[in-house]
């Protein structure tokens, strides 16, 4: 797949900011299980918030492919970094798709700036990958809404100023009762537990958020009142084109610096790329990451054009993941006892592989979309 030459610079001018600015600071950040407040700013500037929001509500007006290309360019420098990329996506998309003109006009441009971070809440401790556990509600009043419960592992959450919230508001309507609200994070009433710390991607920070009878105004609810499950739920494919990236760029960089070192490591007096048997490693993570590569093209592809796009989705997910995951562990092993050692490129990311198999889905949930999606429509893709 050949990339046009516009796709080409974005991915190069990512590249290099991820070469330059990201990779020298990715260990600090993951030890200090620190939020990247500078690096955030710097691609806010940059222009690498809502790569395919629409010019007009300002955002690059570009394709999934150029989102996808972005998200693999900066996890290559640390995917902690390419998650607020993706965050800025779905809340973009969010707003570009649903929401109303004086919505976009108050929320848009500051969250595309980094003026503002978002969280993305959906997970409750009932309600995971099962979205119909959600227990969170919104109920009518006067003014507008008041709104209550819980939400936990949310991305940004300690950090977030604004929050997209999934909440019932019809609790015998089952997910035609769920909806949308754009969460002010320091109204009365929204509080923030403590921040998590997670085994990788520990500069992308999760917690909790409480809402203890939120007062809301009416214009708070984001699209249309009963429509919010479906609305979260269409960002979905995006946000597995985004991860699928994300874990490529985390198993190239895995390869990159195995590479290097294989090449300047001897043991009994040659270079251990010599040995065949590490040779093998070498071509398995490039003939998989090469793969799972274009999976994620070919998804971004049909995702633009309308085409079929969910099982493409789910599968460069699940296969990019499962890379990232076997890969990042091979580039240890080439590394051998140091690979191992807190302080290395290498073991962070190995920590940082891991969770791409788990959000935006599981890959056993992405299996069983694949494999529903074949029997009901045939082994044709």
């Amino acid at each position: 797949m050949k990339l046009s030459e516009t796709h080409e610079q974005i991915r190069d001018t990512t590249r290099r900011f991820a070469h330059a600015v990201i990779r020298p600071v990715a260990e600090a950040l993951d030890r200090e299980e620190r939020f990247p407040a500078e690096i955030y700013k710097q691609m806010g500037e940059l222009g690498l918030f809502g790569i395919t929001v629409p010019e007009a509500f300002g955002g690059a007006g570009l394709d999934v492919t150029a989102y996808a290309l972005v998200m693999e360019e900066l996890s290559r420098g640390y995917a902690s970094v390419a998650d607020q990329c993706g965050l800025l996506e779905l809340v973009g998309t969010l707003l570009s798709v649903h929401g109303s003109d004086d919505q976009r006009a108050k929320y848009m441009e500051p969250l595309l700036r980094a003026e503002l971070r978002p969280a993305y809440c959906i997970t409750e401790s009932d309600a995971g990958t099962d979205v119909s556990g959600i227990r969170t509600t919104a109920t009518r009043t006067v003014d507008g809404w008041e709104l209550s419960g819980a939400k936990l592992w949310i991305h940004n959450a300690p950090v977030a100023d604004l929050a997209f919230v999934l909440a019932r508001t019809d609790p015998s309507a089952g997910k035609r009762g769920m909806s949308i609200f754009i969460v002010d994070c320091h109204s009365a009433g929204v509080s923030k537990g403590p921040k998590e710390h997670k085994m990788g991607q520990r500069a992308s920070q999760v917690g909790e958020l409480h809402f203890d009878r939120v007062k809301l105004p009416h214009d708070a609810l984001l699209g249309k009142e009963g429509r919010g499950f479906h609305i979260m739920m269409s960002v979905l494919d995006k946000g597995r084109v985004g991860i699928a990236a994300l874990a490529v760029g985390i198993a190239q960089a895995g390869l990159e610096a195995a590479l290097e070192y294989a090449q300047t490591r001897k043991q009994f007096g040659a270079h251990i790329a010599e040995f065949q048997g590490v040779q093998w490693m070498l071509a398995d993570m490039a003939k998989d990451i090469q793969a799972a590569r274009l999976l994620v093209r070919d998804a971004a592809e049909r995702l633009e054009a309308g085409d079929r796009a969910s099982i493409a989705c789910s599968m460069a997910k699940c296969f990019a993941g499962d890379t990232a995951v076997k890969h990042s562990a091979n580039a240890v092993q080439i590394f051998g006892g140091s690979g191992y050692i807190r302080g290395y490129e290498v073991e962070r990311l190995y920590r940082d592989a891991k969770i791409t198999q788990i959000y935006e889905g599981t890959n056993q949930i992405q299996r069983t979309i694949i494999a529903r999606e074949l029997i009901a429509n045939g082994a044709s893709l």
